[in-house]
Protein backbone atom coordinates (compact mmCIF):
# COMPACT_ATOMS: atom_id res chain seq x y z
CA UNK A 1 0.00 0.00 0.00
CA UNK A 2 3.05 2.67 1.03
CA UNK A 3 4.85 1.63 -2.24
CA UNK A 4 1.82 2.61 -4.18
CA UNK A 5 0.74 6.31 -2.48
CA UNK A 6 4.72 6.64 -3.34
CA UNK A 7 4.27 6.02 -6.74
CA UNK A 8 1.04 7.99 -7.00
CA UNK A 9 3.29 11.07 -5.71
CA UNK A 10 5.96 10.68 -7.83
CA UNK A 11 3.29 10.36 -10.64
CA UNK A 12 1.57 13.57 -10.04
CA UNK A 13 5.18 15.34 -9.47
CA UNK A 14 6.08 14.63 -13.02
CA UNK A 15 2.49 15.37 -14.35
CA UNK A 16 2.97 18.95 -12.43
CA UNK A 17 6.58 18.96 -14.05
CA UNK A 18 4.85 19.05 -17.71
CA UNK A 19 2.23 20.76 -17.02
CA UNK A 20 3.83 23.91 -15.61
CA UNK A 21 5.13 26.16 -17.81
CA UNK A 22 8.62 27.03 -17.65
CA UNK A 23 9.07 30.32 -16.88
CA UNK A 24 10.15 33.02 -19.43
CA UNK A 25 12.22 35.44 -19.25
CA UNK A 26 13.25 38.02 -22.10
CA UNK A 27 16.42 39.63 -21.97
CA UNK A 28 16.89 42.64 -23.95
CA UNK A 29 19.96 44.74 -25.49
CA UNK A 30 20.23 47.18 -28.59
CA UNK A 31 22.87 44.78 -30.30
CA UNK A 32 22.49 42.58 -32.97
CA UNK A 33 23.49 39.43 -30.21
CA UNK A 34 26.31 37.97 -32.43
CA UNK A 35 29.09 38.49 -30.05
CA UNK A 36 27.57 39.75 -27.48
CA UNK A 37 29.42 37.03 -25.02
CA UNK A 38 28.37 38.37 -22.00
CA UNK A 39 24.62 37.77 -22.69
CA UNK A 40 25.35 34.47 -24.42
CA UNK A 41 26.74 33.17 -21.14
CA UNK A 42 23.74 34.66 -19.10
CA UNK A 43 20.99 33.06 -21.42
CA UNK A 44 22.97 29.88 -21.61
CA UNK A 45 23.28 29.05 -18.01
CA UNK A 46 19.93 30.06 -17.41
CA UNK A 47 18.13 28.06 -20.38
CA UNK A 48 20.28 25.06 -18.45
CA UNK A 49 18.79 25.70 -15.58
CA UNK A 50 15.06 25.17 -16.76
CA UNK A 51 14.07 28.83 -18.10
CA UNK A 52 12.75 29.81 -21.38
CA UNK A 53 14.52 32.16 -22.22
CA UNK A 54 14.80 34.72 -25.07
CA UNK A 55 17.47 37.21 -26.08
CA UNK A 56 16.03 40.40 -27.94
CA UNK A 57 18.15 42.71 -29.78
CA UNK A 58 18.20 44.48 -33.06
CA UNK A 59 18.73 43.57 -36.62
CA UNK A 60 21.48 45.60 -38.57
CA UNK A 61 22.62 45.84 -42.21
CA UNK A 62 25.73 43.33 -41.87
CA UNK A 63 24.29 41.10 -39.16
CA UNK A 64 25.16 37.33 -39.32
CA UNK A 65 23.10 34.85 -39.35
CA UNK A 66 21.80 33.27 -35.57
CA UNK A 67 24.21 30.53 -34.50
CA UNK A 68 21.92 27.65 -32.68
CA UNK A 69 22.25 28.65 -28.88
CA UNK A 70 20.72 26.79 -25.53
CA UNK A 71 18.22 29.48 -25.87
CA UNK A 72 15.52 31.58 -28.35
CA UNK A 73 16.79 34.61 -30.00
CA UNK A 74 15.45 37.43 -32.27
CA UNK A 75 15.98 40.48 -33.90
CA UNK A 76 13.98 43.72 -34.46
CA UNK A 77 14.18 45.64 -37.32
CA UNK A 78 14.85 49.19 -37.11
CA UNK A 79 14.74 52.54 -39.73
CA UNK A 80 16.98 53.93 -37.94
CA UNK A 81 20.30 53.07 -36.66
CA UNK A 82 21.79 55.49 -34.01
CA UNK A 83 21.24 58.37 -32.16
CA UNK A 84 18.27 59.48 -30.22
CA UNK A 85 16.10 58.14 -33.20
CA UNK A 86 17.11 54.87 -33.01
CA UNK A 87 16.44 54.72 -29.15
CA UNK A 88 13.56 55.92 -29.13
CA UNK A 89 12.43 53.62 -32.59
CA UNK A 90 13.57 50.44 -30.91
CA UNK A 91 12.02 51.16 -27.27
CA UNK A 92 8.57 51.74 -28.94
CA UNK A 93 9.06 48.41 -31.06
CA UNK A 94 10.19 46.59 -28.05
CA UNK A 95 7.62 47.87 -25.96
CA UNK A 96 5.00 46.87 -27.99
CA UNK A 97 6.74 43.26 -28.55
CA UNK A 98 7.06 42.28 -25.22
CA UNK A 99 2.89 43.64 -24.46
CA UNK A 100 2.35 41.23 -27.25
CA UNK A 101 3.97 38.86 -26.00
CA UNK A 102 3.72 36.54 -22.97
CA UNK A 103 6.54 36.30 -20.14
CA UNK A 104 7.31 36.13 -16.41
CA UNK A 105 9.96 38.71 -16.13
CA UNK A 106 11.96 41.27 -18.66
CA UNK A 107 15.46 41.90 -17.94
CA UNK A 108 16.89 45.16 -19.13
CA UNK A 109 20.01 45.59 -19.92
CA UNK A 110 21.54 49.01 -19.44
CA UNK A 111 19.48 52.07 -19.59
CA UNK A 112 19.16 52.01 -23.29
CA UNK A 113 16.24 49.17 -23.27
CA UNK A 114 14.71 50.09 -19.46
CA UNK A 115 11.93 52.15 -20.54
CA UNK A 116 10.05 49.74 -23.07
CA UNK A 117 10.46 46.98 -20.52
CA UNK A 118 9.74 48.75 -16.90
CA UNK A 119 6.18 50.30 -18.86
CA UNK A 120 5.35 47.15 -20.40
CA UNK A 121 6.30 44.67 -17.06
CA UNK A 122 4.00 47.49 -15.39
CA UNK A 123 1.14 47.35 -17.72
CA UNK A 124 0.80 43.35 -17.67
CA UNK A 125 1.80 43.19 -13.73
CA UNK A 126 4.94 41.36 -14.30
CA UNK A 127 8.11 41.05 -13.06
CA UNK A 128 10.86 44.13 -14.54
CA UNK A 129 14.80 43.38 -14.27
CA UNK A 130 17.66 45.92 -14.80
CA UNK A 131 21.15 44.46 -15.53
CA UNK A 132 23.44 47.12 -14.83
CA UNK A 133 26.71 46.36 -17.53
CA UNK A 134 27.85 50.02 -17.20
CA UNK A 135 27.40 53.10 -15.57
CA UNK A 136 25.50 54.42 -18.58
CA UNK A 137 24.81 57.54 -17.40
CA UNK A 138 29.02 58.51 -17.17
CA UNK A 139 30.22 56.66 -20.36
CA UNK A 140 31.75 59.25 -22.53
CA UNK A 141 29.54 59.52 -25.12
CA UNK A 142 27.30 60.82 -22.74
CA UNK A 143 29.18 62.66 -20.41
CA UNK A 144 30.10 64.72 -23.13
CA UNK A 145 26.85 66.11 -24.38
CA UNK A 146 25.15 67.41 -21.63
CA UNK A 147 21.54 67.60 -22.48
CA UNK A 148 22.00 63.75 -23.69
CA UNK A 149 23.10 63.02 -20.14
CA UNK A 150 20.23 65.03 -18.74
CA UNK A 151 17.51 63.03 -20.86
CA UNK A 152 19.48 59.35 -19.96
CA UNK A 153 19.24 60.48 -16.18
CA UNK A 154 15.82 61.52 -16.35
CA UNK A 155 15.23 57.90 -17.48
CA UNK A 156 17.41 56.46 -15.12
CA UNK A 157 15.45 58.24 -11.80
CA UNK A 158 12.68 57.25 -13.59
CA UNK A 159 12.97 54.04 -13.47
CA UNK A 160 15.85 52.23 -11.81
CA UNK A 161 14.56 53.51 -8.12
CA UNK A 162 10.48 51.87 -8.92
CA UNK A 163 12.12 48.35 -9.32
CA UNK A 164 12.99 45.79 -6.74
CA UNK A 165 15.85 43.45 -8.43
CA UNK A 166 18.83 44.74 -10.07
CA UNK A 167 22.85 43.21 -10.50
CA UNK A 168 25.74 44.91 -11.66
CA UNK A 169 29.36 43.39 -12.74
CA UNK A 170 31.39 45.02 -9.97
CA UNK A 171 31.32 45.99 -6.20
CA UNK A 172 32.42 49.85 -7.37
CA UNK A 173 29.22 50.29 -9.42
CA UNK A 174 27.35 48.28 -6.63
CA UNK A 175 27.91 50.84 -4.39
CA UNK A 176 27.42 53.97 -6.70
CA UNK A 177 24.07 52.35 -7.92
CA UNK A 178 22.63 51.90 -4.22
CA UNK A 179 23.49 55.30 -2.92
CA UNK A 180 21.97 56.77 -5.84
CA UNK A 181 18.59 54.76 -6.49
CA UNK A 182 17.81 53.60 -3.00
CA UNK A 183 17.82 50.05 -4.74
CA UNK A 184 19.75 47.16 -3.98
CA UNK A 185 22.22 45.64 -6.47
CA UNK A 186 23.59 42.34 -6.21
CA UNK A 187 26.96 41.84 -7.25
CA UNK A 188 27.58 39.16 -10.93
CA UNK A 189 31.18 39.44 -12.85
CA UNK A 190 31.12 39.55 -16.67
CA UNK A 191 33.71 36.74 -16.38
CA UNK A 192 34.48 34.12 -19.06
CA UNK A 193 33.76 30.07 -19.31
CA UNK A 194 37.04 28.84 -17.75
CA UNK A 195 38.88 27.15 -20.61
CA UNK A 196 40.15 23.60 -20.76
CA UNK A 197 43.17 23.73 -22.88
CA UNK A 198 46.43 25.65 -21.85
CA UNK A 199 48.13 28.48 -23.65
CA UNK A 200 51.54 27.87 -25.22
CA UNK A 201 54.50 29.77 -23.92
CA UNK A 202 55.21 31.98 -26.63
CA UNK A 203 58.25 32.72 -27.46
CA UNK A 204 59.94 36.06 -26.67
CA UNK A 205 61.05 37.28 -30.64
CA UNK A 206 59.71 39.93 -32.78
CA UNK A 207 57.12 40.94 -33.19
CA UNK A 208 55.79 40.93 -29.93
CA UNK A 209 51.91 41.33 -30.36
CA UNK A 210 49.52 43.09 -28.37
CA UNK A 211 45.90 41.96 -28.62
CA UNK A 212 42.84 44.35 -27.95
CA UNK A 213 39.41 43.18 -27.92
CA UNK A 214 36.23 44.87 -27.27
CA UNK A 215 34.50 48.05 -29.16
CA UNK A 216 36.44 50.75 -30.75
CA UNK A 217 35.00 53.80 -28.75
CA UNK A 218 36.34 56.95 -27.82
CA UNK A 219 38.54 57.15 -24.39
CA UNK A 220 39.44 53.24 -24.67
CA UNK A 221 43.24 54.50 -24.80
CA UNK A 222 43.23 53.18 -28.56
CA UNK A 223 44.63 56.27 -30.12
CA UNK A 224 47.35 56.70 -27.65
CA UNK A 225 48.62 53.23 -27.85
CA UNK A 226 49.35 53.57 -31.96
CA UNK A 227 50.99 56.67 -30.87
CA UNK A 228 53.26 55.13 -29.21
CA UNK A 229 53.61 51.98 -31.41
CA UNK A 230 56.38 55.03 -33.11
CA UNK A 231 58.96 54.35 -30.18
CA UNK A 232 57.93 50.77 -30.54
CA UNK A 233 59.33 49.39 -33.56
CA UNK A 234 58.88 45.82 -33.21
CA UNK A 235 55.42 45.78 -31.41
CA UNK A 236 52.58 44.68 -33.12
CA UNK A 237 49.14 46.18 -32.15
CA UNK A 238 45.63 44.17 -32.68
CA UNK A 239 42.38 45.09 -32.65
CA UNK A 240 39.49 42.41 -32.46
CA UNK A 241 36.30 44.60 -32.80
CA UNK A 242 34.86 47.85 -34.48
CA UNK A 243 33.00 51.14 -33.40
CA UNK A 244 32.38 54.45 -33.55
CA UNK A 245 36.26 55.35 -33.64
CA UNK A 246 37.38 52.64 -36.18
CA UNK A 247 37.64 55.21 -39.14
CA UNK A 248 39.53 57.81 -36.87
CA UNK A 249 41.98 54.94 -35.84
CA UNK A 250 42.30 53.54 -39.62
CA UNK A 251 43.51 57.23 -40.49
CA UNK A 252 45.69 57.81 -37.69
CA UNK A 253 47.54 54.49 -38.33
CA UNK A 254 47.98 55.71 -42.16
CA UNK A 255 49.21 59.12 -41.33
CA UNK A 256 51.91 58.13 -38.94
CA UNK A 257 52.65 55.24 -41.54
CA UNK A 258 52.11 52.00 -38.86
CA UNK A 259 50.23 49.97 -41.43
CA UNK A 260 52.97 47.49 -40.95
CA UNK A 261 52.41 47.12 -36.87
CA UNK A 262 48.35 47.39 -36.46
CA UNK A 263 46.17 45.04 -37.76
CA UNK A 264 42.19 45.67 -37.67
CA UNK A 265 40.84 42.26 -37.33
CA UNK A 266 37.21 43.48 -37.33
CA UNK A 267 34.80 41.63 -35.88
CA UNK A 268 35.53 38.42 -34.74
CA UNK A 269 33.41 35.53 -33.20
CA UNK A 270 33.95 34.44 -29.78
CA UNK A 271 35.59 31.11 -31.26
CA UNK A 272 37.79 32.55 -33.34
CA UNK A 273 38.73 35.40 -30.80
CA UNK A 274 40.04 32.62 -28.74
CA UNK A 275 42.86 31.78 -31.50
CA UNK A 276 44.07 34.84 -31.57
CA UNK A 277 44.03 35.57 -28.59
CA UNK A 278 47.03 33.01 -27.63
CA UNK A 279 49.16 34.12 -30.66
CA UNK A 280 49.74 37.50 -28.80
CA UNK A 281 51.93 38.07 -25.57
CA UNK A 282 50.06 40.93 -23.93
CA UNK A 283 46.30 42.06 -23.68
CA UNK A 284 45.10 45.68 -23.68
CA UNK A 285 42.84 46.90 -21.07
CA UNK A 286 43.49 51.09 -21.20
CA UNK A 287 40.43 53.62 -20.76
CA UNK A 288 40.54 57.37 -19.88
CA UNK A 289 39.12 58.92 -17.10
CA UNK A 290 36.28 60.45 -19.26
CA UNK A 291 33.62 59.27 -16.89
CA UNK A 292 32.38 57.34 -13.95
CA UNK A 293 31.91 54.19 -15.68
CA UNK A 294 35.32 54.02 -16.76
CA UNK A 295 36.78 54.71 -13.68
CA UNK A 296 34.64 52.17 -11.90
CA UNK A 297 34.73 49.28 -14.49
CA UNK A 298 35.34 45.81 -14.35
CA UNK A 299 35.82 44.97 -18.52
CA UNK A 300 35.13 41.31 -19.16
CA UNK A 301 38.14 41.67 -21.47
CA UNK A 302 40.30 42.02 -18.06
CA UNK A 303 38.76 38.50 -17.19
CA UNK A 304 39.50 37.02 -20.89
CA UNK A 305 43.02 38.04 -20.90
CA UNK A 306 43.59 36.20 -17.63
CA UNK A 307 41.12 32.76 -18.98
CA UNK A 308 44.16 32.86 -22.12
CA UNK A 309 47.03 32.89 -19.64
CA UNK A 310 48.15 36.72 -21.24
CA UNK A 311 49.32 39.49 -18.91
CA UNK A 312 47.71 42.81 -19.23
CA UNK A 313 47.89 46.42 -19.35
CA UNK A 314 45.71 47.93 -17.30
CA UNK A 315 44.89 51.35 -15.46
CA UNK A 316 45.45 51.92 -12.38
CA UNK A 317 41.42 52.36 -11.37
CA UNK A 318 39.95 50.67 -8.22
CA UNK A 319 38.44 47.40 -9.17
CA UNK A 320 41.72 46.28 -11.54
CA UNK A 321 43.95 47.46 -8.52
CA UNK A 322 42.00 45.28 -5.93
CA UNK A 323 42.28 42.12 -8.30
CA UNK A 324 45.98 42.65 -9.14
CA UNK A 325 47.49 43.59 -6.05
CA UNK A 326 45.65 40.18 -4.74
CA UNK A 327 46.45 38.51 -8.24
CA UNK A 328 49.35 40.23 -10.41
CA UNK A 329 48.04 39.25 -13.58
CA UNK A 330 49.61 42.79 -15.79
CA UNK A 331 50.76 46.03 -14.93
CA UNK A 332 48.90 49.17 -13.56
CA UNK A 333 49.38 52.36 -15.62
CA UNK A 334 48.76 55.50 -13.82
CA UNK A 335 48.43 57.58 -17.23
CA UNK A 336 48.49 57.27 -20.57
CA UNK A 337 50.97 59.13 -21.93
CA UNK A 338 53.35 57.60 -24.42
CA UNK A 339 56.04 57.79 -22.13
CA UNK A 340 54.35 55.81 -19.44
CA UNK A 341 52.91 53.06 -22.12
CA UNK A 342 56.32 52.79 -23.98
CA UNK A 343 58.12 52.49 -20.16
CA UNK A 344 55.48 50.04 -19.39
CA UNK A 345 55.77 47.27 -22.64
CA UNK A 346 59.29 47.74 -22.00
CA UNK A 347 59.77 46.66 -19.01
CA UNK A 348 57.47 43.63 -19.98
CA UNK A 349 59.62 42.68 -23.15
CA UNK A 350 63.23 43.73 -21.47
CA UNK A 351 62.67 40.92 -18.58
CA UNK A 352 60.90 38.07 -19.74
CA UNK A 353 61.29 35.89 -16.69
CA UNK A 354 58.98 38.60 -15.05
CA UNK A 355 56.48 38.39 -17.54
CA UNK A 356 56.04 34.26 -16.87
CA UNK A 357 56.05 35.11 -13.53
CA UNK A 358 52.44 37.35 -14.68
CA UNK A 359 51.39 34.49 -17.29
CA UNK A 360 51.80 32.52 -13.81
CA UNK A 361 50.07 34.18 -11.89
CA UNK A 362 47.69 34.35 -14.50
CA UNK A 363 47.36 30.59 -14.70
CA UNK A 364 46.76 30.37 -10.97
CA UNK A 365 43.98 33.15 -11.36
CA UNK A 366 42.05 31.65 -14.01
CA UNK A 367 40.39 29.17 -11.94
CA UNK A 368 39.07 31.48 -9.75
CA UNK A 369 37.50 34.33 -11.72
CA UNK A 370 35.25 31.58 -13.91
CA UNK A 371 31.83 32.26 -15.00
CA UNK A 372 30.77 28.37 -13.47
CA UNK A 373 31.15 30.45 -10.12
CA UNK A 374 29.06 33.47 -11.44
CA UNK A 375 26.73 31.24 -13.12
CA UNK A 376 25.55 30.29 -9.50
CA UNK A 377 25.00 33.57 -7.75
CA UNK A 378 22.87 34.49 -10.97
CA UNK A 379 20.77 30.85 -10.67
CA UNK A 380 20.28 32.46 -7.02
CA UNK A 381 19.28 35.24 -7.62
CA UNK A 382 16.52 34.45 -10.22
CA UNK A 383 15.39 31.42 -8.11
CA UNK A 384 14.55 34.16 -5.49
CA UNK A 385 12.93 36.77 -7.82
CA UNK A 386 10.58 34.22 -8.59
CA UNK A 387 10.13 32.67 -5.38
CA UNK A 388 9.38 36.26 -4.11
CA UNK A 389 6.65 36.34 -6.56
CA UNK A 390 4.78 33.13 -6.17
Amino acid sequence: MHSRWLFFVYFVLIIVRYITPMKKIYFTVTNDLTYDQRMIRICTSLANTGYEVWLIGRKRPNSKPFIKQAFHQKRLNCFFERGKFFYLEYNLRLFFFLLWNRFDAVCSIDLDTILAGYYSSRLKQKICIYDAHEYFTEVPEVVQRPKTKRIWEWVANRTIPKLQYAYTVCQSLQKVFQEQYNTHFEVIRNVPFQQAELSEVLPFKAPFILLYQGVLNDGRGLKEMIVALQQLPKVEFWLAGEGDCSQELRTLVQELGLEKQVLFLGYVQPHELKEITKKAHLGVNLLQNKGLNYYYSLANKFFDYIQAQKPSLNMNFPEYATIIKEHPVGLLLEDLSPETIVNSIQIIINNPDNYYKLQNNCLKARDIFVWEKEALKLEAFYEKVFKDNK
